[in-house]
């Protein structure tokens, strides 16, 4: 189990710390988009007034009745709080058009409205082109400039040794719950297997809960042998299996309702209570004979069952209440979307979010002390032998991609945040410069790690991460006038929160870089040879 252990996690130890820390800010994907898109303005948290509810929602018929008469469905977006990652959602319309010859869908469209009058707003000013928060989250599993299928894949196999990695340390480290409370500083490998122990108790069912979770996404294509031999393996009959299992309808035009929509939503308040409504759609399935249907759902309150929550279903004409659905899938699906949910995180408030975030940074912890720990005992036992560590190419290998990601990779990131603000806005695929300045960036960091000697090299390039971070506020400040000052003063918490998580972040790599300044460069500056000579001290 030691040796299963050790091998699974440095075989693709690198490729995790990418996934961990591309996915960790994904908890906060869409606050990242608003800050990379600072022409948009502050959302105004405004309620539809009880008084006025009918006016407002006979406006939004009327206009989507203007927009799209002939639509497939129609939906109303009341103003709440959203507990998942998108926060507080705007009173807006949106309509689907009937899909032409050979789509499955049609065109759709949307609009934000006015919550205290029901009118039009004005466009907003177009934001800069950004791959945003969701690019961050889409590399995590998506990689970057890989095929999806070979990108998924390879995520897979990764996250399926991580699983054994985990599971086998858990039964190799049989005092690990004793050690997590003991932490022995100056000791070499004693410390940093203490370190390792400890990082890795402390979130250890978040690490088993996101590793198996992750396979779950994609498990028919890790596993599509029981659905293809049912279904076949093409495109339509995959659209057949979906269709089946989420018991999905076709849809057909409708008239306009005649119920009284602001008073179904009277009665589903007083059924969930106040700002409990989410949205209000309309529509009509194939084979439901003529009856088009209200359907008005309950938010997402912190229910694990995300995408089934709570709905209440009226007659499009004459008001009367129409029986519950049962959740498309039963329960096979009800269990998939419980762990979708808890993998993204969808459930969780703020604290939530932030309580996923730290669990993110420890599993990057937990990694890069594994890496680390790596190196020091193999570089413990040539040196017990008397070989020269140096000469070993497979050490000076895992030394050098631990440097570029530990290390370097954080930089990287940073320069995606640069990137945003300095690249000119009418660049033409303004978002994937971005992407690109993140692995050029990554990839400078190895050169400079091949470049300089071992010890210098960690604790100039964590010195460069602290600085990157650290520069990401004042490059804010200097390209536009949501600096932190007048972000605290406005309360605009999505762009002060960032601005301060970058300033922690740059504080967290000061630390680091003065822990290993103070370990390993003394004793490179006293000898000729610093590779060599930081040797037994690294150990």
């Amino acid at each position: 189990m030691a040796w299963l252990h050790t091998w699974t996690g440095l075989v693709v130890g690198w490729v995790l710390f990418f996934v961990f820390a591309t996915g960790t800010p994904g908890y906060f994907q869409y606050d990242i988009t608003r800050w990379m898109q600072p022409e948009r303005p502050q959302v105004q948290r405004v309620a539809i007034p009880e008084a006025d509810r009918a006016q407002v929602l006979g406006r939004a018929l009327d206009r989507l009745e203007q927009l799209a008469p002939t639509a497939n469905s129609w939906r109303i977006t009341l103003p709440h709080e959203a507990l998942s990652p998108r926060g507080w959602q705007e009173f807006s319309i949106r309509w689907e058009e009937a899909p032409k010859p050979g789509h499955e869908r049609g065109v759709s469209g949307n609009e934000r409205l006015d919550p205290l009058t029901g009118a039009l707003l004005p466009g907003e000013v177009q934001p800069r082109a950004t791959a945003g928060g969701f690019g961050l989250y889409r590399m995590h599993y998506m990689l970057r400039y890989l095929p999806y299928d070979w990108a998924i894949r390879l995520v897979g196999i990764c996250t399926m040794l991580m699983l054994l990695a985990i599971c086998s340390g858990v039964v190799a480290h049989k005092r690990i719950f004793k050690d997590f409370f003991t932490f022995r500083p100056g000791k070499g490998q004693r410390s940093w297997l203490d370190a390792h122990n400890a990082v890795s108790v402390m979130a250890l069912p978040f690490f088993l809960m996101i590793t198996y979770s992750g396979l779950v996404f994609f498990l028919f294509t890790y596993m599509p042998a029981g659905r293809d031999v049912q279904y076949g393996s093409n495109q339509a009959a995959n659209k057949a299996f979906y269709d089946e299992l989420l018991d999905r309808h076709a849809h057909a035009p409708f008239a306009r309702p005649k119920a009284d929509i602001a008073a179904l939503v009277d009665q589903a308040e007083k059924r969930w209570g106040p700002d409990r409504i989410a949205s209000v759609v309309v529509e009509r399935h194939v084979g439901d004979g003529e009856v088009a249907e209200i359907v008005i759902t309950h938010t997402q309150g912190g229910q694990l069952d995300f995408w089934n929550p709570a709905k209440l279903r009226f007659d499009a004409d004459t008001g009367a209440a129409l029986p519950e659905e049962p959740n498309s899938g039963g329960d096979a699906r009800l269990t998939q979307s419980v762990m979708l949910n808890l993998h993204e995180g969808l459930f969780a408030g703020i604290w939530g979010r932030w309580l996923y975030f730290v669990a993110g940074l420890l599993g990057c912890a937990m990694i890069g002390t594994g890496l680390v720990l790596w190196t020091v005992k193999r570089r413990r036992h040539h040196l017990a032998s008397g070989r020269d560590v140096d000469e070993r190419f497979g050490v000076r290998l895992v030394e050098i991609l631990n440097v570029a990601t530990i290390a370097g990779l954080p930089l990287a990131l940073a320069a995606y945040f640069w990137a945003n603000r300095l690249l000119p806005l009418e660049i033409a695929d303004r978002s994937a410069w971005e992407f690109h300045a993140v692995f050029a960036a990554w990839l400078g960091t190895l050169f400079y790690a091949m470049a300089r000697p071992l010890a210098r090299a960690w604790v100039e390039l964590l010195w460069g991460s602290c600085l990157a971070f650290a520069l990401v506020p004042v490059i804010n400040a200097l390209t536009t006038d949501r600096h932190l000052l007048n972000s605290l003063a406005a309360g605009d918490w999505v762009f002060a929160g960032f601005d301060l998580t970058q300033i922690g972040l740059a504080a967290l790599f000061a630390l680091m870089a003065v822990k290993v300044q103070r370990r390993l460069l003394p004793a490179s500056r006293t000898v000729a040879q610093p590779h060599s000579a930081t040797a037994k001290e690294a150990a």
